[in-house]
């Protein structure tokens, strides 16, 4: 839903001079959306360099005593992790690891493909779209919780998600 804070479609609602009320300006705008895809090159292999360790670890089978830091050198100089880009988060301390998260470092990058992808839906359209967005309402947010959310996301776009939106929205495509 954050998407349409920026969009501009919208920021020509509200996004007007305190004083004179003028809508901002387009070249404004464009400098708003350019600038969410700044790094996201670096910031998408940082994000996911610790997400596929943070799986490394819970897909250890049995309980071992390990030198952590050897641990994590040899599993992102095996991915082939550049030093230019450190860990997100050394493991000593990435408190998603241990605490609640089970492996699941990566959903927020799976949340991203599907927010994204979701509001391709309305880009497909029109923002402001009443049938897209009552088809959202009804197929994705009344059911949260009632239903399996890759059904509820193929009941909305009629199909599985595709990560082409989110490489799209950080400029990697």
């Amino acid at each position: 839903m954050e998407h349409w804070a920026s969009a501009p479609d919208v920021l020509r609602h509200y996004a007007k001079h305190y004083q004179s009320g003028q809508v901002i300006p387009d070249p404004l705008i464009a400098k708003i959306v350019n600038s969410g895809k700044f790094n996201q090159g670096f910031q998408t292999v940082e994000y996911l360099a610790a997400s596929l360790l943070d799986m490394q670890y819970h897909a250890l089978s049995e309980p071992k005593e390990l030198d952590i830091d050897a641990f994590e050198k040899s599993y992102l100089d095996g991915i082939g992790l550049i030093p230019e880009i450190q860990p997100r988060y050394r493991s000593a301390y990435f408190a998603h690891i241990i605490g609640g998260y089970a492996a699941g470092y990566y959903s927020y990058i799976w949340s991203g493909v599907l927010d994204c992808d979701a509001f391709r839906a309305f880009t497909e359209t029109s923002l402001f779209d009443k049938a897209t967005a009552d088809r959202f309402r009804k197929r994705v947010l009344e059911v949260i919780g009632t239903q399996d959310p890759a059904a509820m996301f193929r009941n909305f776009r009629g199909r599985d998600p595709v990560i082409e939106p989110l490489l799209e929205d950080r400029g990697l495509k």
